[in-house]
């Protein structure tokens, strides 16, 4: 039989569908009970806050297991409204709020709400691995700027100004980047609202990390009042409140684009599980301790890798400004960063990701993550200097000095 599928579902592969390949080897290890140490995802190793945990049992036992409103519950949104109005001074309420399924499902969503076949979308080299089948989806063409590694991965905002043009539908920017973990500056992001009123395209910042951000000076694209009316935020708790597995995120758009998102979630999802948005509702009424706990936790894992792995001439860590994540040059390895990832795993029984599965920006670098235990990172540092030592090259013998 002769099986044929639509463009659509050709459009969703890309480099970084088979990205999580090794990830899945990793799991897979550990499942069976072997010494391995997992730095290939950012799942928090923190539980989350028990405050949410009861929430959610509470929803459940008194029967919150039917059908919800499609944006979401009013209470949830408006909570949201007003942390988003509280944080960015953007007048906000309940119906510029849908709430989805995870920031990735949000990025879906603007996606498919804003894209055209023959529109082009612009975004960053690297950015995270979903992008370029999240923003193929819709048809449209990706347009990638280029994050120079002699800059330390930062925006060069002339050239993705240069890069948005009149057949340009949206900006699509990860703020902070992951895999870089670097912070878009405030005259950069002036630039860039200024090229997208010149060009009337939209603007869509994904602030997952926002609440993670370590050294440098964090503003949101929603602070900036020319970027309002063309602006899409998304956001989600599972990075910052440890609840990756709740699958809760949230759009702050334009309320006529929610109406659009609603019949979104009227043919995909039917309304998010109510048990889950009375957990999302405690999180964010109540955690706020324990998110700048796990932020100065990550913090000090970040610190803690870059000592380790700073003594290693034939490696070099490029420090993040936020998130959970780090990108590690290894070209002086003579290893391609898919050849270096693999090895070690094969090797060491570390999982890391090769990150040209980020762009071809990435290539040459692994991308570490550090949302582990402390210790499980200590040992996953000292393998990887004991792997780059092993190695052969004239560059590996003096790595360790």
């Amino acid at each position: 039989m002769n099986r044929s599928y639509s463009r659509f579902v050709q459009r969703l592969g890309g480099r970084g569908a088979g990205a999580w390949a090794i990830h899945g080897r990793a799991l897979a290890a550990r499942a069976a009970g072997q010494d391995v140490v997992v730095m290939s995802v950012g799942d928090p190793e923190f539980d989350t806050p028990a405050v949410v945990g009861n929430a959610a049992a509470t929803a459940i036992a008194a029967g919150d297991t039917h059908y919800t409103d499609m944006r979401g519950r009013e209470a949830l949104r408006s909570l949201i409204a007003g942390r988003h109005r509280a944080r960015t001074g953007q007048s906000v309420n309940a119906d510029n709020v849908v709430v989805v399924p995870g920031a990735q499902a949000g990025l879906f969503c603007a996606s498919m709400c804003l894209g055209n076949p023959g529109d082009d979308v612009v975004t960053t080299d690297p950015v995270y691995t979903t992008y370029e089948a999240t923003l193929r989806a819709s048809g449209a063409n990706v347009v990638t700027v280029p994050l120079d590694a002699s800059r330390h991965f930062r925006l060069d905002v002339g050239r993705l100004v240069s890069a948005v043009g009149d057949t340009t539908r949206a900006i699509f920017l990860a703020n902070p980047n992951n895999p870089t973990g670097t912070v878009l500056a405030e005259d950069d992001m002036h630039a860039i609202v200024d090229a997208a009123r010149r060009h009337d395209a939209w603007i869509v910042a994904d602030e997952v990390y926002a609440e993670q951000v370590f050294d440098a000076p964090f503003l949101h694209f929603a602070s900036l009042a020319d970027a309002r009316d063309r602006l899409v935020t998304v956001s989600s708790l599972s990075k910052s409140h440890a609840m990756t597995g709740w699958r809760l995120g949230w759009m702050v758009v334009p309320s006529d684009m929610a109406a659009h998102l609603e019949n979104m979630m009227l043919a995909m999802l039917y309304g998010m599980p109510g048990f889950v948005q009375a957990a999302a509702f405690a999180a964010l009424n109540e955690c706020e301790a324990d998110v700048a706990r796990m932020r100065e936790a990550y913090r000090r894992r970040r610190d803690l890798v870059l000592a380790r792995l700073a003594g290693c001439d034939a490696i070099a860590c490029v420090r993040p400004d936020a998130g959970m994540f780090m990108l590690l040059d290894v070209s002086a390895t003579g290893l391609a960063g898919g050849e270096f990832a693999a090895r070690l795993f094969d090797e060491q029984g570390v999982s890391v990701l090769d990150a040209a599965a980020f762009g071809e920006g990435g290539s040459g670098y692994v991308r570490i993550s550090f949302a582990g235990a402390d210790e499980r990172l200590e040992e996953g540092c000292r393998r990887i200097l004991d792997f780059v030592g092993s190695l052969g090259s004239d560059a590996s013998r003096a790595a360790l000095r």
